[in-house]
């Protein structure tokens, strides 16, 4: 019974599930107290409302009568010169019409400008009557409203900031007893997690390992299509923290690797190991393509992927889909767990596109964005996959020149900021060589070289595959 119902559901498949739970509850754990902080704020701003209502009468016996008279007078002045200067442009409009009919056809004009002029007069009365009712009006309620009294306002406004400071102090109270409740509650959910995950990596017999810095190893990599050798016994070693370069000619094979790295192509022959977001070195060909995500391998593609018809914030969220703990149910009937965990990862999706500068754009529709944008967001949603390996399909295409360069630096600070290894594919030689560590150039899917941009430069092979350059004879 224990090896059916093993091979219905894989130790790796209960482990994934299991890690996927902990990373979940590990981050409602550390939200909390920004969790605690909103619902304080929201609960204080909603006192501060009402006690604004409750201060607006006294807050008018306080104020200076005559300030809040000739603001009054200024808003309704502003307000009446907009629509004159509305109606001056449409006299001047039709006025320079009839005028300029009049000189076309050779005729008198001049009772058309005089007729003008008498409307702009007539305009300008008008303002000065209504400056006068409005001077008028103030008068009447200075005489109405002459006395400022400022104690009940200030003793009400004392009263409403003490029950503020209380109500401030209790809720700090209230919710730092429910936070230590729920950490409680949490770590504990932690600890059963963990104890779970140690029996089931303990069935795993086979352990891999890599040197401590690498982070992917391919050894003998075959991808074939028929007859098509698309990758033939490829071998390399991306190291932790490294910008690695895939180069080649057009069908190379370059794609194809991405493809059998990420499972998207099921590889004919060879080994992938790869250290995942939990410092296990795993075989890549052990999971389903779904499955890659979640070991940490993000990657963007070539041609871009996006879902044009919804939001570039939506798009993000899309990525984040097989990150969701909670199941159908959950999702069919909103429960709390849902919404609790697409709140969280909302502020994860909106923090990566402020750091893509894309902040601006979470709400515009990816259809009709420019294309350099809808590149920035295909790196956004590789983000989303709290990556240790991304996976960068030719970047650059399509990019001008200010565009590539500012990928340039955007790829050394995702590097750099986000603590992660970029393996490149590109074309474009300018971009391979100012940001990559490792460049490794292949040719009809075979090694051709591997070292630093420096010495694949120099390399003959590479020369000859790239420009067609023959030896001397």
């Amino acid at each position: 019974m224990a090896r059916i119902l093993d091979n219905l559901n894989p130790v790796s498949e209960r482990i994934l599930k299991l890690r996927q739970s902990y990373d979940w509850t590990q981050a409602e754990l550390e939200a909390l107290p920004l969790h605690y902080a909103e619902k304080k704020k929201k609960a204080l701003n909603s006192f501060l409302l009402k006690a604004n209502k409750k201060l607006s009468n006294s807050a008018f016996k306080a104020c200076d009568k005559e300030e809040y008279a000739d603001s009054i007078m200024t808003e309704k002045l502003q307000k009446y010169d907009v629509k004159q200067y509305l109606q001056h442009r449409k006299a001047n409009h039709l006025a320079a019409v009839e005028i300029f009919l009049a000189i076309k056809k050779g005729e008198d004009w001049s009772a058309d400008l005089l007729e003008v002029r008498k409307a702009n007069d007539d305009l300008l009365k008008e303002r000065e009557a209504y400056v006068k009712k409005l001077e008028a009006e103030r008068e009447a309620f200075l005489r109405k409203n002459s006395i400022s009294d400022s104690s009940e306002y200030k003793a009400l406004s004392a009263e409403l900031e003490k029950k503020y400071n209380e109500l401030s102090s209790a809720l700090d109270e209230k919710h730092a007893a429910e936070i230590s409740a729920k950490e409680l509650k949490l770590n504990k959910k932690l600890d059963s997690i963990s104890k779970n995950l140690q029996l089931l990596e303990a069935k795993q017999t086979e352990k891999h390992t890599l040197p401590d810095d690498i982070l992917l190893s391919v050894k003998g990599l075959k991808m074939y299509f028929g007859g098509l050798k698309a990758v033939d016994d490829l071998t390399f070693d991306v190291k932790k923290g490294e910008i690695f370069g895939l180069i080649g000619p057009n069908g190379a094979g370059k794609t194809t690797v991405f493809n059998c790295i990420t499972r998207f192509y099921d590889a004919t022959g060879g080994e992938m190991y790869f250290e995942n977001k939990y410092g296990e070195v795993v075989d890549l060909r052990e999971y389903k393509v779904h499955d890659i995500i979640l070991q940490g391998i993000g990657r963007t593609f070539q041609n871009i992927e996006l879902v044009k018809e919804i939001s570039v914030l939506d798009n993000l969220l899309v990525a984040s889909t097989r990150a969701y703990r909670s199941g159908f149910i959950a999702h069919a009937l909103g429960l709390p767990l849902l919404k609790r965990e697409e709140k969280m990862l909302r502020e994860k999706a909106m923090k990566i596109l402020e750091f893509m500068g894309l902040e601006s754009y979470a709400g515009w529709l990816a259809f009709g964005l420019p294309y350099g944008i809808l590149k920035k967001v295909e790196i956004a949603r590789a983000l989303m996959a709290d990556a240790r390996l991304i996976i960068m399909d030719e970047p650059a295409a399509g990019l001008n020149d200010s565009e590539t360069a500012e990928l340039t630096e955007t790829i050394r600070r995702i590097r750099d900021e986000f603590g992660v290894t970029i393996l490149l594919v590109e074309h474009d030689m300018g971009l391979v060589m100012n940001v990559c560590d490792t460049v490794c150039a292949i040719s009809f899917g075979q090694m051709l070289a591997i070292g630093t941009t420096e010495e694949i430069q120099k390399n003959k092979a590479v020369q000859e595959a790239y420009l067609g350059m023959e030896d001397d004879e």
